[in-house]
This record gives C-alpha cells, sequence and structure tokens, in this order.
C-alpha cells in the first residue's frame, strides 16, 4: 500500500496503514528480511538446510531449528527434495518459526502450475514466512513416485520474475492487481559443476536480471572449478549485484562421498575421498573438511556467505560454524 493509498484507507484503519506505508516507503530495505539486512551490514552469512520428514511428525524440524536457529542466520525448509513426497516446506517454515527460527521455504516448479505457486506464495507470507527460495526441482524419476506426472508449468526463472513481479509491482503472472502483495527475499540456486561450464554464469546472470537477491551454489568439493567460476562472475560483475552464498556438505565418510560422485551435478575429486577413507575417525575428518572448506571459501572475492547442507547430521552444524569462526552469529542493526 502506498502512502496515497493508506491515507485514503477508511476509520480506524487509517492511522497504523498510514504509519506502516510511511515506514515502508522510508526504510531503505525491500522487504523484512533478516538475510537482506546482515549482507547489508556486511556480515559474512550462515545459513543451513532443513529436511522435512516422510511423514506428519513435527518433533524432528522443531528439534532441527532449535539446534540451528543460533547457530546460523537462517534455515532453508526443502520440498520434497528427490523428488520424494515429504512434510510441506511451508508447513515445516512455519514450525521453524514457532521455535524462534528464521526460515527460507523452498519451492519447486515440478509439482504446481502458477495458480498454485502464488497461491502458497501468498499463504506463506501470511503466516510469516520472509524468504523464499526459487528452484526447478528435482526430475520426478529420481523420487518415490517416478510414474508422477510433473508440472514444469512456469521455470525456476519465471518463478522467481513471479515472486519479483508480486512484491514490486504488485502484479500477479496473470496481470491482475495484488492489493497486499507478499514481500519476499528472493533466493535462487546456481551450480557451477554442471556441463556446460559456460553456461554456468550466464545462467546466473539470467536468474539476478529476472530478480533473484541471493543466491545458494550447488555442494563445494572441486575448489578449481569453483575459483574459475567465481572469476568468471567478477569478470562480468555479478558479484557486485548478488549475494552468493558458497554451498557445502558436511561428510560422514568416504562412502558418502563416493555416493555423492555418482549425483548428476557434482565433482568431488578423488583425492578428496581417499583422505576421508585413510582418516582412523572419518566422522571428525569430515567435519575439519567442511571447516576447512568454509575459511577457503570466505577468502574468494564475491563470496558473502555459506550454505550448510547437513543431510541428516545437523547436530554437528553448530560445531562446524564454532570451529570456522562463525560464531556468534551477527545481530541486526536497528
Amino acid at each position: 500500500m502506498s502512502v496515497a493509498e493508506a491515507e485514503k484507507a477508511p476509520g480506524a484503519q487509517k492511522a497504523p496503514a498510514v504509519a506502516a506505508a510511511k515506514e515502508a516507503a522510508s526504510s531503505p530495505f525491500k522487504t523484512e528480511s533478516r538475510l537482506e539486512r546482515l549482507f547489508a551490514q556486511g556480515e559474512f552469512v550462515v545459513t543451513a538446510e532443513i529436511g522435512p520428514p516422510k511423514s506428519a511428525s513435527s518433533k524432528g524440524i522443531k528439534e532441527n531449528a532449535r539446534l540451528l536457529k543460533d547457530a546460523t542466520d537462517g534455515q532453508n525448509l526443502t520440498d520434497n527434495q528427490t523428488a520424494i513426497v515429504r512434510l510441506s516446506s511451508i508447513a515445516a517454515a512455519v514450525h521453524v518459526l514457532s521455535e524462534g527460527g528464521n526460515p527460507i521455504m523452498q519451492m519447486v516448479c515440478r509439482d504446481r502450475n502458477r495458480i498454485a505457486m502464488q497461491s502458497d506464495l501468498l499463504g506463506a507470507y501470511s503466516l510469516g514466512i520472509r524468504q523464499t527460495l526459487c528452484l526447478s526441482g528435482d526430475h520426478q524419476s529420481f523420487g518415490n513416485h517416478p510414474t508422477a506426472k510433473n508440472v514444469y508449468d512456469i521455470d525456476s526463472i519465471q518463478l522467481i520474475q513471479a515472486v519479483k513481479g508480486l512484491r514490486d509491482d504488485k502484479k500477479f503472472l496473470s496481470g491482475d492487481d495484488c492489493k497486499i502483495p507478499p514481500k519476499f527475499y528472493i533466493g535462487a540456486a546456481a551450480n557451477p559443476f554442471a556441463d556446460p561450464f559456460e553456461f554456468r554464469v550466464l545462467r546466473l546472470e539470467k536468474k539476478i536480471k529476472a530478480g533473484a537477491d541471493f543466491i545458494q551454489t550447488q555442494a563445494i568439493f572441486d575448489f578449481d572449478r569453483f575459483e574459475k567460476f567465481m572469476a568468471a562472475v567478477r569478470e562480468r560483475g555479478l558479484h557486485q549485484k548478488i549475494n552468493i552464498m558458497a554451498g557445502i556438505i558436511p561428510v560422514k565418510s568416504a562412502k558418502a562421498m563416493e555416493y555423492m560422485k555418482t549425483v548428476p551435478g557434482m565433482i568431488v575429486p578423488d583425492d578428496l575421498i581417499a583422505r576421508i577413507k585413510g582418516a582412523a575417525d572419518q566422522a571428525a575428518a569430515g567435519v575439519d573438511l567442511a571447516v576447512e572448506m568454509i575459511q577457503r571459501v570466505r577468502k574468494i572475492e564475491g563470496v558473502r556467505g555459506v550454505h550448510l547442507m547437513a543431510v541428516g547430521w545437523e547436530e554437528k552444524v553448530p560445531e562446524i560454524v564454532e570451529k570456522a569462526g562463525l560464531l556468534p552469529r551477527p545481530k541486526m542493526s536497528a
């Protein structure tokens, strides 16, 4: 609502509506997002992933939210990751909110058309969710319903445009007005390790132009390739247009790394696998490797934070963040 619109608001709603609109008009921020404010303060931001369960239980989500809320600045709730049916990311985000966390609701294009996605965006914002991550989603053939019919009515770049259009232009994709728009801080993903490599930076640029505010990358194990990617990002000046967070997966064992090597879009060098395989305590070596990776990416110009994907090992995230020298987490300035 603009100040002029607010001043026309009738009766009892007039004073608070005018005050809110004037505050919004004077704010240097696009949203109410904690992430937006921390990036603006120049902080090195830390987020972590929480995978919703394959059940209707909120217990594990709430436990992980309590575990991570003071060790990270935001918690991603995945949306039926790997195309397996799980508790919805919207419900999971609300459970994180109830424990004092700062949810980042992931939304994939695989399962909904544009009507359902825009409806869910409105609903999520009304429930207090202020950040979303826009993704295409893994193909349904990888999940537990391989014969399901996918949707992909719009792709991830179009979804970013849709969220931005709602937020900034108060317009649905149809062109209809949205009187009270959801003001999400918009995230997107980038994978420097997929082929063709030359296309990776161009795709990142498309997401920036579509309206993405921050990027979380695929997990990094091949640092030479990631540094080459970031060099290309800097060459095009993209690091000055968006906040890039480097993806980190803490690994429990060499066996887990060997599995990840088979996942499309991931590169896991053999020397890293050998290093973990040769350790007396593979889990401890995995924690040390994660800490080392965080310290390496912090030195790369253009990297503004890290995103930890613990994949069921969330209890190690606070330890990793502390060993990386990233605790306590910063407070938002007034």
